[in-house]
């Protein structure tokens, strides 16, 4: 199964800190709005994303479509279609992607510990 693109959303408290923190620890600014509360940050292939007031917990993300530095893919698995396949593997999906549109979507599960992980489909 390819998921596509991986990182860690962390549910932050204060972005400006934050991005000040892992800037200090070589991560470099690769996307993302300081102004709208969140940034996407990169050291060598080790991807973060920074989000303030967006969500409670950290999130696993999985990004089908891109590579690790938000570039398209020319082949990927859509994110219907591997929705599709860990529904017939019995995983509980909490958020669905519609299975009748295309393009962008995402849907979110949770592994054995109650992580969220969110499968976020951008083309």
């Amino acid at each position: 199964m390819k998921l596509g693109a991986f990182s860690v959303s962390l549910s932050v408290k204060d972005i400006r800190k934050s991005k000040e923190f892992y800037e200090n620890l070589g991560f470099k600014t690769l996307g993302g709005d300081m102004d709208q509360n969140w940034l996407i940050l990169k050291n060598e292939s080790c991807v973060i994303g920074l989000f303030q007031g967006m969500f409670e917990k950290n999130i696993l993300t999985f990004n089908p479509g891109w590579n690790g530095n938000a570039e398209n893919l020319d082949s990927f698995t859509d994110v219907r279609e591997l929705q599709k396949q860990l529904k017939e593997k019995g995983v509980k999906i909490l958020t669905e992607a519609d299975e009748t549109g295309e393009g962008p979507a995402h849907f979110t599960i949770e592994d054995p510990d109650g992580n969220p992980i969110l499968i976020d489909q951008h083309r």
